[in-house]
Parts: structure tokens; C-alpha cells; sequence
């Protein structure tokens, strides 16, 4: 079953930071079967949203988004972030 990697920046801290983190963060989850479907800031806001940078991105599974998530090549990209950002990150599996 597909999953659904879902990234909402809350508030970015420190730009070169989160610079140095997606450039390891965006090759280590394509390698690790990642499809990214989206990424940016929001067109449109409804209801209690907010105008926050948001990034999905599909896997086969919830298994293969953890597996990725604890790969040594993400883990990597999260020690560049280094505080960078305040994130809220959630896996959530397709219907």
C-alpha cells in the first residue's frame, strides 16, 4: 500500500541550513524509492492552514518511508539541518 511522506515547515530558522539539508535529504529519498509529488508553499489556504513550505513525497509503504527516514544517507541530511527548522514530519499510508 502507498504511503505518503508529508513535511510541513512550521517555521525555517536558518535558510543555509535547510539549503545543505535538501541538498542530501532529496537523493538519499529518491535512492531510497521516494516520488516526490510536491513541494513549496501553499497557492491557496482554507480553514486553520497555514502559509507554511509543505513537501510530499510517495513510497510503496510505510515501511519503505521509515526505512528511508532511518537510512544512514537521511540521517545524514537531518545532521545538516541542524536546528535549521521546526518540522512537522508524518507518514501516512494511501487507501
Amino acid at each position: 500500500m502507498t504511503a505518503y511522506w508529508i513535511n510541513v515547515y512550521r517555521e525555517i530558522v536558518d535558510d543555509s541550513k535547510v539549503a545543505a539539508y535538501a541538498a542530501l535529504a532529496g537523493p538519499a529519498l529518491r535512492a531510497a524509492g521516494g516520488t516526490f509529488l510536491a513541494r513549496g508553499l501553499p497557492e491557496l489556504i482554507y480553514e486553520a492552514g497555514e502559509n507554511s513550505r509543505t513537501v510530499i513525497i510517495a513510497f510503496e509503504s510505510v515501511e519503505a518511508a521509515r526505512a528511508a527516514h532511518d537510512s544512514a544517507a537521511y540521517q545524514e541530511a537531518l545532521a545538516a539541518l541542524d536546528g535549521g527548522a521546526v518540522r512537522d514530519l508524518r507518514i501516512v499510508p494511501g487507501l
